[in-house]
């Protein structure tokens, strides 16, 4: 299983990913299994369901605000939606315009909280968005 970060623990572990979760990907990379180390494309939502877990990866401001209001109409109709958005490290050296504050702020004013950050390879940060505990 892939490790990423500094902590040692696997991917897909920091991420909090269980088998029974529909899980919808959204811009994900190339090497996104390889990266959870594991292959969970059994889990992968069709077009009608309501995604349980959505792993977006934003490489810049418009692609991360247009997903968004996607998912924040899954929020809306499942309420225990976990989000995790994944932006360019800025040790990457990648030209983007968002940073982990943009990322933050626009979950804040959407109705969204973050409670955690991990490092999800080389090049990606990612952050865990909720519905605070109070509305679910």
């Amino acid at each position: 299983m892939s490790t990423s970060g500094y902590s040692g623990t696997p991917l897909l572990n920091k991420l909090g990913l269980k088998p029974a979760m529909k899980v919808l990907l959204i811009n994900s990379p190339a090497d996104y299994f390889e990266l959870l180390g594991h292959n969970i494309t059994p889990q992968l939502c069709r077009s009608h369901e309501t995604p349980d877990f959505v792993h977006l990866f934003a490489r810049d401001r418009k692609e991360f605000e247009t997903a968004m209001k996607k998912v924040l109409a899954w929020s809306t109709k499942n309420r225990q939606l976990m989000v995790w958005v994944s932006w360019y490290k800025q040790i990457a050296r990648i030209a983007t315009d968002i940073t982990e504050n943009d990322i933050r702020n626009y979950a804040l004013q959407h109705g969204l909280v973050d409670i955690k950050v991990c490092a999800v390879s080389e090049i990606w940060s990612g952050l865990k968005l909720v519905v605070p505990k109070s509305q679910r």
